[in-house]
């Protein structure tokens, strides 16, 4: 291999041209890993020279690598082009099975705030209580600042009903039956079988908005959060009344929300079963 051949390849793995690596690193490995790297969502499927160009590799070297990977089951050939396989997937496993709740929400989330402009959380059912376990403020909209470990009763709020939703009918009815529901503001609905009507509605929408219940000028939508079909967190948009009419957080904020739910709960059904957060 040449000096070039070994400094391009250095560059793009971090070695000697970005920082000089340690003694214990190996150069080969770092290699083979450019390698994998080297095809993307725009390049699926290279030529031996597309993989030599694109890591600054020799044709032999790159050649080498990639009948390695081959072999092992991480690329396949018909001959002329390369690809990888759905193998390569349990090379991050292992870091995403690890992951808690928040660790798995916290990008979501951010990218949530980021599209809408407003802040963004998840929380769990804790009893008859949420709780936060991650969030995204993007303004103070709450007269009580909100942060990781806070509580607000479920029953008054767009993520607890979601979560409510989630119950069993017999747990659900356990719930209902033990909390004493409290007008927080003249909007709180307090009344149980109106409470049940519109837990039942989020259930069959898939989202629930509330407008004021929990604080007045508050509002948001939920969505519930799922691993392997079961609901085990929710996450919000919530904003203010000046910021956005109920109408506009149906319309514009629901698709954004129920995508991003989705997106969560694939990640999860990726991660280690019992690791909620």
């Amino acid at each position: 291999m040449s000096d070039t051949d070994t400094a391009g390849a250095a560059d793009r793995a971090g070695g000697p041209s970005a920082r000089a690596p340690g003694e214990q690193y190996v150069q080969s490995l770092a290699r083979g890993l450019e390698v994998i790297k080297a095809f993307t969502a725009d390049l699926p499927v290279q030529t031996l020279s597309d993989v030599a160009r694109g890591t600054g590799l020799t044709r032999a070297t790159a050649r080498r690598f990639l009948l390695t990977l081959v072999e092992l089951g991480y690329v396949r050939t018909d001959g002329r082009g390369f690809s990888l396989t759905p193998r390569v997937l349990e090379l991050g496993f292992g870091y995403l099975s690890a992951l808690t709740l928040p660790e798995v929400a916290q990008p979501h989330l951010e990218r949530l705030a980021h599209e809408l402009g407003e802040s963004t959380s998840a929380s769990v059912l804790d009893g008859g209580d949420i709780v936060y376990v991650a969030r995204v403020p993007v303004r103070r909209i709450m007269a009580v600042a909100i942060t990781v470990g806070t509580r607000f009763p479920a029953y008054a709020t767009s993520m607890g009903r979601v979560l409510l939703a989630g119950l069993p009918e017999p747990e659900l009815d356990r719930l209902l039956d033990a909390v004493d529901p409290v007008g927080l503001t003249p909007r709180t609905l307090t009344d149980r079988e109106v409470l049940r009507a519109e837990i039942a509605a989020a259930r069959e929408r898939g989202w629930v908005a509330v407008d004021q219940e929990l604080e007045v000028g508050l509002r948001s939508i939920a969505a519930p959060v799922r691993r392997h079909g079961r609901v085990v967190a929710a996450i919000n948009v919530s904003t203010t009344v000046g910021a956005a009419s109920i109408e506009r957080i149906q319309a514009d904020f629901a698709p954004a929300l129920v995508a991003a739910a989705e997106a969560i709960g694939a990640d999860l059904d990726l991660t280690r079963p019992g690791r909620r957060g």
